[in-house]
């Protein structure tokens, strides 16, 4: 899937958009605060149904209007032209559009909009939380393993519904709740074994990649479950059953999984400057886009939002490059006096400048 055209009404600063994209490279430039980064929000809301910088829908509403939109003309991955879009109402609604077709499923849309992300917060990815790094994997298996996204809504609906019981003190063992359980198991299961070869299928990628990034580093990858891993997942909620009745929730499973980054066999967070833990991200997120490309015969849509920060020219450019060769989308965001010369060596490109919520298109 790829942009042809996205419309943006009322979305922050930007009253009104409308953006004819590269099929392959569109750089938008302008100041700070001119409003270049809520055009990438904007799409990002394609992708995912929410914003990377708020999770208040309301706040990214134009003041004094009652509802944003952003649509798009995409060329899906057979040729053909798609109509998608949502709209979001400070009262919380939300309706998706999928060729005229009017659904409040937001599943529906981010299915058929892949989108990554690459910020100056992408380093969390290392080094922020677990579910960081949980959503990392999930977009991977998302998009191309239909069977998992089943499998995750299941386990998520039965883990609150132990959490509940857990909660009130109820009993575990009767007839009605060991069904359940049996249930949630099952669920964990599948979705940890998909966890797991998914690790193993991007990490070849992930290595080569880094070979060229940061060369003078040897990379390990390790997958921590979210319980023993000499234990089956049943045996470890009953090991856990007596803490979880204490505390009221549940303690193990894989809501609680884990990605283990070793850089020359110390944690990357700890052995690496936030230049080179830049890097390795990107190296993290080309990976993944060449296993989706290679696994789906799709290509997806990459936001590299403030391409200057912390990495220095020869480092974009071969981020850069390297994700064009997979022939995804790239839509990038520089300020205007920021170095950017290497964009010239780009051919299929589109230059875009925003000021004050106004975009113009530029001649290249």
């Amino acid at each position: 899937m790829k942009l042809a055209q996205v419309q943006i009404t009322n979305f922050r600063n930007i009253s009104s958009a409308c953006l004819d994209l590269s099929p392959s490279l569109s750089v938008i430039r302008g100041q700070n605060g001119s409003g270049k980064s809520s055009l990438i929000e904007a799409i990002y809301y394609l992708g995912y149904g929410r914003s990377f910088r708020t999770s208040r829908h309301e706040s990214v509403i134009r003041e004094s209007v009652g509802a944003f939109s952003v649509f798009a003309k995409c060329n899906d991955d057979t040729g053909n032209l798609s109509r998608v879009g949502l709209q979001r109402t400070r009262k919380h609604e939300v309706t998706c559009s999928i060729n005229g077709e009017h659904s409040k499923k937001l599943s529906d849309l981010v299915s058929m909009v892949p989108v990554q992300l690459f910020t100056p917060q992408s380093t969390d990815l290392l080094v922020g939380t677990p579910s960081e790094r949980r959503r990392f994997i999930d977009w991977g298996l998302f998009h191309v393993e239909h069977s998992f996204r089943e499998h995750a809504k299941i386990y998520l609906s039965l883990l609150k519904q132990r959490n509940a019981i857990l909660k009130q003190g109820s009993d575990l063992s009767t007839a009605e709740h060991s069904f359940w359980s049996d249930k949630l198991i099952e669920a964990a299961e599948l979705i940890d074994l998909s966890r797991q070869r998914y690790i193993q299928e991007v990490f070849p990628f992930f290595k080569a990649i880094m070979e060229q990034f940061l060369p003078e580093f040897s990379v390990e990858i390790a997958y921590y479950r979210g319980w023993e891993k000499q234990l089956s997942f049943e045996e470890a909620l009953a090991k856990k059953r007596e803490y979880d009745y204490k505390v009221g929730y549940t303690s193990v499973g894989p809501h609680k999984a884990d990605l283990k980054l070793k850089v020359n066999n110390f944690a990357a967070q700890e052995m690496l400057s936030r230049g080179q833990l830049r890097m390795t991200v990107a190296a993290l997120q080309l990976a993944q886009t060449q296993l989706f490309t290679a696994q789906s015969q799709r290509q997806s849509i990459f936001l590299l939002d403030d391409i200057g920060a912390e990495l220095d020219n020869i480092r974009r450019e071969k981020f850069l490059t390297r994700l064009l060769d997979t022939d995804t989308q790239v839509v990038v965001t520089a300020i205007v006096d920021e170095k950017i010369d290497f964009v010239e060596n780009y051919n299929d490109k589109k230059m875009f400048h925003v000021e004050h919520g106004i975009v113009k298109e530029e001649s290249n």
